[in-house]
């Protein structure tokens, strides 16, 4: 797909503005490259060096990071307890039972992170008292989910922008109120087993408090973790050596951020202690902006050096990490704003390479992943690959798409797979195999299926996906791959308003990837005018079933007057253009 190359990757904004309103905006962590020191130090302590030398070498693991280890896999109970409003139930999720956790704990997850804001529900200064029903409630989560021997972090959440990232301007008033939080919350699961943990502040940061000095957040930061540590190990009970979770600033990866907690962590001299970042993908690829519809070095390098200097920082020097949220931002908007075999590559690689760096992941999940009240995923196939991804590594290839133009010579069509150490056993389509050789072959990565056997799968000469072949290998998730046949979209002309605009779609089989906006007279057109490319999802949407694109009142809010020159492009590899013309809400649509 296409790609604004001459866009370097920090020239890209440092921050992601369009997370979801029900969860802060996530930090876009910097390409930052490593030196060849820490290259050389890092072959030296990973967990895969493969020589039996080296291998003796490694030192014991701590008590902490065999806790943190025997944590993986972990799992988010996001969007609830943390909503903001009257209770768990404000932003949509029912209220959580027990059977929920008992069936989060069947899918394999053995440590659960339980995001708490208690904001609305503390009284006045000066005691700043916890509403006893709600600590209650949340105790009884809890319990629920240590009777399914689950380890358990619990945490201050949304509270970190809603009230304590005023601390600046309120700095008395904020500590009290935070102190008191804690010393409420320690007195109450003091006596709690130890598989249940703390966590100081979730994504802490002060910008929405009015706080733009660096220095003044992280000297601020730290006194919360330092006050947040003493409070716990001094009120009694097991928690004088419970395991304490501490984040960075905003809970970024960054380099400079990660190297003040480094010292706040080793400043406090307490084994108990444990590093928290979060990761949300390398940031044009994880919202689909700026022409990264795709999977590509520039993201599988982010992961890599994040997480290189991640385990520098903290694994290699004794300081377990948990990844307390991953996934990718773009789900805030739709699960679709990234192509299915796309994030599928995401989730294989981030995953495997997590666990060779021994980080404990926790998936982010708000109730759009794992179904609250049917207990089912709602996207098996992404589950799988991230399932699997905890133990071995998974087979993908360029693309799980396989597009035929309808009318056209069906020829050989070559695939490039990425073996990622495995071995091909078989090709399939609703069961049955297809004859290597005759069906297919396999020179090395390259797998070419034969014109005879399309044709033969596309006979019926419908529209859109024809059949789905499965690739198995020795091991490892399946990789699919959708055979369809398409013709030319088209897009028709339309009149409208900039609050609702639809543009009538006959997609033909097709699928959307992107859209570039620009202005007729010259500039790119719409939010992020660094680059022509659209934010799928939060600027344009396709519906297949309706047939239509909208254009949201995100898009138009950020586009002048007059006209506008939009390319869609398809996966299919078609570019169709059409022409807005707007003036002030009223806006046409003609096809060019």
């Amino acid at each position: 797909m296409p790609k604004n190359k001459s866009l370097l990757p920090e020239a890209l904004p440092a921050f992601a503005p369009y997370a979801s309103s029900k969860r802060s905006p996530r930090v876009l962590p910097k390409l930052l490259l490593l030196v060849l020191s820490t290259f050389l130090l890092l072959t030296l302590v990973t967990p895969n060096v493969s020589a039996a030398a080296s291998a003796s070498k490694k030192p014991k693991p701590s008590a902490m990071q065999s806790y943190v280890d025997a944590m993986q896999p972990g799992w988010n109970l996001g969007n609830t307890l943390d909503a903001t409003g009257a209770d768990e139930t404000s932003w949509g999720n029912p209220k959580v039972t027990k059977e929920l956790i008992k069936k989060i704990a069947d899918q394999g997850y053995r440590s659960i992170r339980i995001p708490v804001t208690w904001d609305v529900h503390i009284g006045a200064a000066p005691n700043y008292t916890i509403e006893p029903a709600y600590l209650a409630r949340v105790r009884q989560v809890v319990d629920w989910a240590l009777a399914e021997k689950l380890y358990v972090m619990i945490n201050v959440h949304h509270d970190s922008w809603m009230w304590i990232s005023g601390m600046e301007q309120k700095h008395d008033e904020v500590l009290a109120r935070y102190n008191a939080v804690w010393k409420q919350v320690a007195a109450t699961f003091k006596n709690h087993p130890d598989k249940l943990m703390f966590e100081s502040i979730n994504e802490p940061r002060f910008t929405d408090g009015g706080t733009t000095d660096e220095a003044k957040a992280t000297a601020m930061l730290n006194e919360l973790n330092k006050s947040f540590h003493s409070i716990v190990r001094s009120s009694g009970g097991k928690n004088t050596a419970r395991p304490l979770v501490l984040p960075s600033l905003e809970s970024s990866p960054t380099q400079e951020r990660m190297d003040v907690l480094y010292q706040t962590i080793t400043g406090l001299k307490d084994p108990n202690l444990i590093a928290t970042v979060h990761y949300y993908g390398f940031w044009p690829f994880s919202v689909n902006i700026a022409g990264y519809t795709k999977f590509d070095a520039d993201t599988q390098n982010d992961i890599i050096q994040t997480f290189d200097k991640v385990h520098a920082t903290f694994t290699a020097k004794g300081i377990p990490v948990i990844l307390g949220e991953y996934g990718l931002l773009g789900f805030d908007q739709s699960t679709a704003a990234i192509e299915q075999g796309e994030k599928l590559k995401f989730f294989e690689f981030l995953g495997y390479y997590l666990k060779e760096k021994r980080i404990t992941s926790m998936l982010w999940d708000n109730g759009q992943h794992f179904g609250r009240t049917t207990y089912k995923w709602s996207d098996p196939q992404l589950f799988t690959m991230i399932k699997t991804s905890w133990t071995t590594r998974s087979a993908t290839a360029e693309s799980d798409l396989i597009y035929l133009e309808k009318g056209a010579a069906v020829k050989d069509t070559a695939i490039l797979l990425n073996l990622n150490g495995n071995k091909l056993k078989s090709l399939s389509v609703a069961g049955s195999k297809l004859k290597q050789g005759s069906d297919y072959t396999l020179s090395g990565n390259k797998l070419t299926i034969k014109a005879a056997k399309l044709k033969s799968l596309t006979k019926s000469g419908k529209l859109g996906v024809n059949a789905t072949l499965t690739a198995k290998f020795n091991k490892g998730a399946a990789w699919t791959f959708k055979l369809t046949v398409y013709a030319k979209p088209k897009l028709s002309n339309v009149t409208g308003m900039t609050a609702s605009f639809k543009i009538p779609a006959a997609f033909n089989g097709d699928s959307l990837a992107t859209m570039e906006a620009v202005y007729a007279a010259g500039g790119n057109a719409g939010p992020q005018n660094w680059t022509p490319y659209k934010e799928f999802a939060y600027t344009f949407s396709p519906s297949y079933s309706t047939g239509e694109i909208s254009l949201t009142e995100n898009f138009f809010k950020e586009v002048n007057d007059g006209e506008v020159i939009l390319k869609f492009h398809f996966w299919s590899g078609q570019i169709i253009s059409y022409k807005l013309t707007k003036s002030g809400a009223a806006v046409s649509g003609e096809a060019i």
